[in-house]
């Protein structure tokens, strides 16, 4: 007998649950030891990693269950600079398959997002000691004539080091070092939509998407800014710094019925859900898993 179809609301779950496989029975949680900085946990550190970084005494001290940044490196310049050069020294050593991917991009590392840094970190090193990133994510759409909404999605270039050729949000990027959510917000359009500043100005702040999930290359605590962007209906977005390879313009169906599929990037695919949920394309009376969906978007990226 043939095998009953999965429905859209099941693989919806079973996306968020992807994302969340942090916190999932049978996860590595348990065997994770914390990262702590200056007093503070800001990470979680897979086993494999605790080995390596046992050979670097002077910069890491991993007894008592945690690896904890020693506390000779006083301040974010000293940390910075000994955590880089570990990690370079791995990279030379092939150790990790996460480090092939070296950006010389800075993420900051810090507890809370509101918190001061506590050192700038390799954005392909984050992963490996399970420290949190942000980000910025940008669904663009456009309202037609008959009050009916069409999304913009991309499609990532095949060059990209992470999910080549799959569907993205019209714009998405990560915040860097000393850079601010809004001017990650218009560079980001710019860059890799051509949008002008004083249409990019116009995205609005609506939501957060927060999720943790562990694969091969680490544990990916992650946290989402989320904006709304209308633009007008004789504006499209173009092709910018070869990041995208083309863009389309769908009815919202369409995009629903895409984002549960592998053809999705799975983050970009929660805050387009996020998007359909804000909106009203689910209803609680309609959709059985409504809760879980809503839970499953805005999980804490606590220790």
């Amino acid at each position: 007998m043939a095998a009953s179809p999965v429905s859209w609301s099941d693989k919806a779950l079973r996306l968020l649950r992807g994302l969340n496989s942090f916190y999932l029975p049978g996860s590595s949680r348990a065997q994770c030891c914390p990262f702590v900085v200056s007093g503070q946990q800001v990470g979680w550190v897979p086993p494999v990693v605790v080995q390596e970084l046992a050979r670097f005494s002077e910069v890491f001290q991993t007894q008592g269950g945690s690896v904890e940044l020693s506390p000779s490196l006083g301040s974010y310049a000293e940390r910075s600079a000994a955590v880089d050069t570990v990690l370079r020294c791995l990279r030379e050593e092939n150790r990790f398959r996460c480090l092939r991917g070296w950006r010389e991009e800075k993420y900051e590392v810090m507890a809370r997002c509101c918190d001061q840094p506590l050192l700038a970190m390799e954005r392909s090193a984050t992963s490996l000691f399970g420290v949190k990133r942000y980000g910025v994510h940008v669904n663009g759409f456009t309202r037609q004539a008959d009050g009916q909404l069409t999304m913009w999605v991309a499609r990532r270039s095949l060059s990209k080091p992470t999910y080549p050729g799959l569907l993205d949000n019209m714009v998405a990027g990560g915040v860097a070092c000393r850079t601010t959510i809004a001017e990650t917000l218009v560079k980001e359009c710019m860059e890799e939509a051509c949008i002008p500043e004083c249409i990019a100005k116009l995205a609005r702040p609506v939501s957060t998407v927060s999720y943790t999930y562990e694969d091969d290359e680490g544990v990916f605590p992650e946290s989402q800014f989320v904006f709304d962007l209308e633009v007008p209906h004789d504006f499209a977005p173009e092709i910018g710094d070869g990041e995208v390879q083309a863009f389309y313009l769908w009815p919202m169906d369409k995009v629903k019925e895409v984002l549960v599929s592998a053809e999705f990037k799975p983050n970009s695919a929660m805050v387009v859900l996020d998007f359909l949920l804000r909106h009203s394309y689910l209803h609680p009376d309609t959709e059985p898993y409504y809760q879980e969906l809503v839970v499953g978007l805005h999980r804490p990226l606590g220790p």
